[in-house]
């Protein structure tokens, strides 16, 4: 297999502006794609992480014959920064609708980057496809927007149910209270809104701390001070960016609650990159559960093999996993509709069943949509630090671990 190096990983085509009209046709031997992600400011590592798992899959299909209903058409990938702003998001995508022989996109990692770009993407009749899980992403009548991640309304009590089962299996006591830190990100407060109208109720849950923060987080402390006097039973910490969880997580440790001390659930794929291990080390992260839209089974042991050899990345997470699977999400669709027109190409995403091909890279095995571009019956990801490696523990069938409540010291 060819390696990915850091260098390759450099090298991105630039969108060209020409006025779009809507429809792109496959010219000479390439069919255009695009991959719009943070590769500046906070989420760049979020970003770098997408884009390897965009030109695995890029370099995957071209190898195996590109897409044969197009004569053996290649994919082209077209990579833009999303920047760090919304702003700079829409900006960007502005850029690249302007280019009528784009086909398809992919992005843009945040939700609230997301929701800026498809105001765009829409506007152009491009298809879509995201990773972020706010529901309003798929909530605006939109109809060119493809999303493969459970939804925020759903994926923490859909994390949290087996995890209070649990914790009442191993302690003889579920967990009564929660202490909730969240950035004021599209997805974190989606996440938040179904647990705050009722959702922690109907788990027995009291809320005893709910703060929210604006992104960058420059100090931690007044907020776990305020965490630490309400002595919970269960933190929630709600963080898109690396640093922020980093920060965290390190203060948590200074004021005494870290190492299992109390029981920490981390809703973001963040929490697995290897810079967490990195920066915190193993003993610090260990017993951290995370949630996320997708990650590693243990039914993709040979799959994953590859793509960390190919990568030279320690694991495989929910941003290369997915995006990987995006592209070749599209790929299958242009066999399907047999032309590289956006209307068509939407078309045969939308009627996508599947357990084959791009399936494989998602817990659950299967890809199916609603009217809506939300995945149909969607599966969250629990992972949790063992030994300094964030492994999935739930769902059962594609656990590589056993989920375990990390109890006081």
């Amino acid at each position: 297999m060819t390696g990915i190096s850091r260098r390759s990983l450099v090298a991105a085509t630039i969108a060209v502006p020409v006025l779009t009209k809507g429809v792109a046709k496959a010219e000479g031997k390439t069919v255009k794609i695009a991959l719009l992600t943070p590769l500046s400011g906070p989420l760049a590592r979020s970003g770098e992480l997408e884009r390897i798992g965009a030109l695995m899959a890029v370099e995957d299909v071209n190898r195996n014959g590109g897409i044969k209903a197009l004569g053996g058409a290649k994919l082209d990938l077209t990579i833009a920064d999303a920047g760090a702003s919304v702003e700079t998001v829409a900006a960007a995508a502005q850029r690249l609708v302007s280019d009528n022989e784009l086909v398809a996109g992919i992005g843009a990692w945040a939700s609230s980057y997301t929701l800026a770009a498809t105001e765009v993407t829409e506007r152009a009749k491009l298809p879509w496809l995201t990773l972020s899980w706010a529901d309003t992403i798929t909530g605006r009548g939109f109809h060119y927007v493809i999303a493969t991640s459970p939804p925020s309304s759903s994926i923490i009590p859909a994390a949290l149910e087996p995890l209070m089962a649990l914790a009442a299996k191993a302690t003889g006591k579920a967990p009564a209270t929660i202490a909730c830190i969240n950035d004021d990100t599209a997805v974190n407060q989606s996440n938040m809104a179904p647990l705050r109208a009722g959702g922690f109720d109907k788990l027995k849950l009291k809320v005893v701390m709910d703060e929210n923060f604006s992104v960058p987080l420059s100090d931690a402390a007044p907020l776990i001070q305020r965490l630490r006097r309400t002595r919970p039973d269960l933190v929630l910490l709600g963080t898109t960016a690396t640093s922020d969880s980093r920060l965290l997580l390190q203060t948590l440790s200074e004021f005494g609650l870290g190492q299992g001390k109390v029981p920490v659930l981390a809703p973001s794929a963040n929490w697995g990159t290897p810079e967490m291990l990195k920066n915190m080390g193993a003993s610090n992260l260990e017993g951290v559960i995370g949630v996320a839209g997708n990650w590693g089974s243990k039914q993709q042991a040979t799959l994953l093999a590859d793509m960390e050899k190919r990568s030279k990345e320690p694991w495989m997470i929910q941003d290369t996993l997915s995006t990987y699977g995006h592209v070749l999400l599209i790929a299958d669709a242009l066999e399907r509709a047999g032309v590289a027109d956006r209307d068509k190409l939407m078309a045969a995403l939308m009627a996508t069943d599947t357990s084959d091909g791009p399936a494989k890279y998602y817990l659950g095995g299967h890809l199916k949509f609603q009217s809506n571009g939300r995945r149909a019956n969607p599966v969250p990801a629990v992972f949790q630090w063992k030994n300094g490696v964030p492994l999935t523990v739930l769902p059962e069938a594609d656990a590589q671990a056993q989920l375990t409540w990390p109890k006081p010291a």
